[in-house]
């Protein structure tokens, strides 16, 4: 019988890695290659991006980070995964030495956008894994739908139309409509 390894990767030389165009998350050790989002992708990630930031700096609340973000979410084999916009805590972001790198830990916040080469069952379970490593929130854009899962250790709640996004304990006074994500 022929055993074969596969080299696991570290974080350290992941972020190494030339620049081919693609991005690369880290799943425990294994390169994970993601293929550039496309044009409709692109805009409701700007959309989620923008609404967070302009929210996260009036209020003076933390850090918004976009998709090209990696957070380091465990060592030996390591786990680098990228959301496609987060958020995190002043005191947390205070806490870590600016420098190359990747953000110690999960964002308190994650935005996943499920674009059409998405299978939304795999955005939910990537949720699960964010609040596995920590996050508090994590919300899944599905666009096709025109609709938003929150998901929080409590649980999963699902919106769309009218519907209004709050970002509860983790963004206190964050108030989004729903549809806004959306136009």
């Amino acid at each position: 019988m022929v055993s074969t390894k596969t080299k696991l990767i570290t974080a350290d030389e992941l972020l190494a890695m030339s620049d081919d165009g693609y991005r690369y998350e880290l799943v425990r050790g294994a390169l994970k290659k993601m293929a550039p989002v496309g044009h409709a992708g692109g805009f409701y990630e700007a959309n989620v991006i923008g609404e967070l930031r302009a929210f996260v700096r009036a209020n003076r609340l933390g850090r918004t980070y976009s998709s090209s973000t990696g957070f380091l979410l465990g060592r030996a084999p390591d786990y680098v995964l990228m959301p496609d916009a987060a958020f995190v805590r002043r005191e947390r972001v205070e806490e870590v030495e600016e420098g190359r790198g990747f953000f110690p830990g999960a964002p308190d916040f994650v935005a996943e956008v499920v674009s059409p080469s998405d299978r939304l069952a795999d955005a939910h379970e990537k949720a699960e894994e964010w609040l596995n490593a920590g996050a508090r929130m994590v919300i899944v854009v599905n666009p096709r739908e025109r609709a938003v899962s929150v998901h929080t250790p409590g649980g999963v709640e699902n919106l769309s139309g009218d519907d209004i996004l709050d970002g509860g304990e983790v963004l206190p006074g964050w108030r989004l409509p729903v549809a806004d994500l959306f136009e």
